[in-house]
């Protein structure tokens, strides 16, 4: 049972800001919480949708001990509905999946970095990080999020003592485009982000969709915005491909290339992912390239430093 409930016959999920009102037997937006007789609980806690072992650099953390493996796992469901989804078959709806346990997953993870919770939106499957994380830790591995970053502040405090990394997407820089094309309020995320910045390894990914949210403009104003958190981070700029209910032609490499530029007079770390030559880590002191990951990852850091001037290179390495 969960406690994240009110109390009367009729329930609101208080997980998300999306805070939605179930009547008895009804499952929220997420598929995953329903009213049981006044209290919301988990329909999904041990059951997952898909797990594998993944390169670190999948997720995308490009600057979070680069070159390693880590465990990866995700439950169904998500409190956005986003018409461009590349997960909509896990995300979107619930089905049966793998029963697991907490320490079954610990079990799993032992011989790689630790574990990544993904694939779907993590914070649907809140009580199995709270659960798990715990395990992960005492066995020395490190414990990853890849959240849309739609979660009430008071269980993202829970779970922050708990989280080593974090990728967090930003789909838009605009209330619009968050109402339209996902279901949600740009502002939830941006108040998460903030409450992140500084206490977790933290980096950001965008899907840059064409005539959707790649107004230079309004990245830049992105870009202004990541700057003034006044934290080290790295920002994925990704490249769309046609997904679920969207069938806007892929990203031109051209968009890409001016969305980068303009990142780059903010920001020291910026990528370009789902297209080649756009995953070099360079030094922002002297532009030498320090981390190479095309055809194969070539790590030139000298003990997280640049070996050409000696610069800190944001991250942490082995």
């Amino acid at each position: 049972m969960s406690n994240l409930s009110r109390e009367s016959s009729s329930a609101s999920c208080l997980l998300c800001p999306q805070h939605c009102l179930l009547q008895p037997g009804q499952a929220g937006r997420c598929h995953t919480r329903e009213n049981r007789g006044g209290e919301i609980v988990s329909l999904t806690y041990g059951e997952a949708a898909a797990w594998n072992l993944d390169p670190i650099e999948k997720k995308p953390l490009y600057h979070f001990y680069p070159g390693s493996w880590i465990f990866s796992v995700g439950g169904f469901g998500c409190n956005l509905s986003c018409s461009f989804c590349q997960n909509h078959e896990i995300s979107q709806q619930r089905q049966s999946g793998q029963r697991v346990s907490s320490a079954e997953l610990a079990l799993r993870a032992k011989n790689s970095l630790g574990l990544c919770f993904t694939y779907s939106e993590p914070s649907m499957w809140f009580e199995m990080i709270r659960d798990t994380a715990p395990l992960i830790r005492a066995q020395g591995g490190k414990v990853v999020l890849v959240s849309n970053g739609i979660i009430s502040g008071r269980f993202l405090e829970e779970l922050i003592p708990w989280l080593d990394a974090v990728n967090i997407d930003i789909k838009g820089f605009s209330e619009e485009f968050y109402r339209h094309y996902c279901g949600g309020k740009l502002s939830w995320v941006l108040e998460n982000v903030e409450r992140l910045a500084g206490r977790v390894h933290l980096e950001i990914t965008t899907l840059v969709i064409p005539g959707a949210n790649d107004d230079p403009e309004e990245m830049a104003g992105l870009s202004r915005w990541l700057y003034d958190l006044n934290t080290p981070l790295a920002w994925h700029l990704s490249r769309y491909h046609p997904a679920y209910r969207l069938s806007l032609p892929a990203t031109e490499r051209k968009t890409l290339d001016q969305l980068f530029k303009v990142a780059k007079e903010w920001l020291p770390y910026v990528y370009l992912g789902n297209v080649s030559g756009g995953s070099t880590t360079f030094c922002p002191k002297c532009s030498e390239p320090v981390i190479l990951r095309e055809p194969t990852l070539v790590n030139r850091l000298k003990d997280g430093n640049c070996p050409k001037c000696g610069l800190k290179i944001f991250g942490e390495f082995k």
